[in-house]
């Protein structure tokens, strides 16, 4: 078996706390791996002045996958450069285009495919003379044609129902969108294609959440709805992500931000980043049998060893070694 390489980038706050957990399933898995720990974010600014060093970009370019805790905090605000921009500029340099934020809870299994480097956090901004301040929203109908084609294949492999997400009534950007999903639809045969307004797929998000299966949109429509999604289906703090490209290591990282308040106390769940590393196992590694083994033991530690966020006591390292034991009753050494 190959041996693969995992980077990965335990950034800030809780970050190293969850990152920690992951390493410890890692290294329990039958895999040959190969992981390394790189700066990222505040702590690399703190450590070398950049959240993004050099160093750390070029281990990502030549892993097989990219794990990625949470960066940023108050200790960085009103910096010259904020952690998050590490962030950025790795989803930019590796070009993962498609982020998939599943949010899953009974009744409820939707896939939010959202567009992840293009888009209004992407396009040109500054400030006008007159002190008028302008953020671009801007896409190519090349950009728009990739995610959604992941969108279609994504659905062919579930229900095959795909809603794809605009504002076409208003924005330009969205009535291109438009025309390059539905362009793309007789290609997909097994797939129904709808579309929705982003804002009345918002209030159905929360009135109806199990009519979904799996939606694409642009990428600031999908930052706020799968905020959503992972409302309605437990918080933030269990959500997972895989940020995937095509040629390039995927990136995989918890939806949770670095949680300042609660680091190193020992109080963070690792929900999030564990259900993280399975989609890694599934979408970078190749691994899907490991993936569902992995999602069945947090699941099952969620309820033998809940963390203060879920009513219970057990700390992030319980939690973890009760994610192991029921790893081990499934997967052979």
């Amino acid at each position: 078996m190959a041996r693969r390489r995992i980077v990965c980038l335990p950034g800030d706050g809780i970050g190293p706390e969850v990152m920690a957990e992951a390493t410890r399933v890692l290294e329990a898995l039958p895999l040959e791996l190969e992981l390394s720990s790189h700066l990222f974010g505040g702590a690399a600014i703190d450590a070398v002045g950049d959240p993004l060093p050099p160093d750390t970009l070029a281990a990502c370019r030549r892993a097989d996958a990219v794990l990625l805790g949470a960066v940023g905090g108050p200790a960085w605000d009103g910096g010259p450069i904020r952690p998050e921009a590490g962030l950025i500029g790795v989803r930019r340099e590796l070009d993962v285009y498609a982020n998939l934020r599943p949010a899953v809870a009974e009744g409820i299994d939707l896939l939010i495919v959202r567009e992840l480097v293009g888009g209004l956090y992407y396009g040109a901004r500054g400030t006008k003379d007159d002190g008028t301040v302008f953020d671009t929203c801007e896409y190519h109908p090349s950009q728009v044609e990739r995610v959604a084609r992941r969108a279609f294949e994504l659905a062919r492999t579930r229900s095959g129902r795909l809603l794809s997400v605009d504002k076409a009534n208003v924005m330009e950007t969205s009535r291109m969108w438009r025309r390059v999903v539905t362009a793309l639809a007789p290609e997909y045969p097994g797939v129904e294609l709808r579309h929705g307004l982003v804002d009345s797929v918002a209030m159905l998000l929360v009135m109806d959440p199990g009519s979904f299966d799996v939606l694409v949109m642009e990428n600031t429509f999908g930052d706020i709805l799968s905020d959503v999604a992972a409302g309605v289906t437990g918080g933030l703090g269990l959500a997972a992500s895989a940020s995937l490209g095509d040629a390039n290591p995927g990136i995989f990282e918890p939806v949770h931000g670095s949680a300042p308040d609660i680091a190193g106390t020992g109080a963070a769940n690792p929900t999030a980043m564990l259900r993280s590393l399975a989609l890694m196992l599934e979408h970078g590694l190749g691994e899907p049998a490991l993936a569902r083994a992995l999602e069945r033991a947090v699941e099952e530690a969620r309820r033998s060893a809940p963390t203060p966020d879920l009513g219970g006591r057990s700390t992030t390292s319980e939690f973890g070694s009760a994610v192991l034991a029921g790893l081990a009753t499934e997967v052979p050494a």
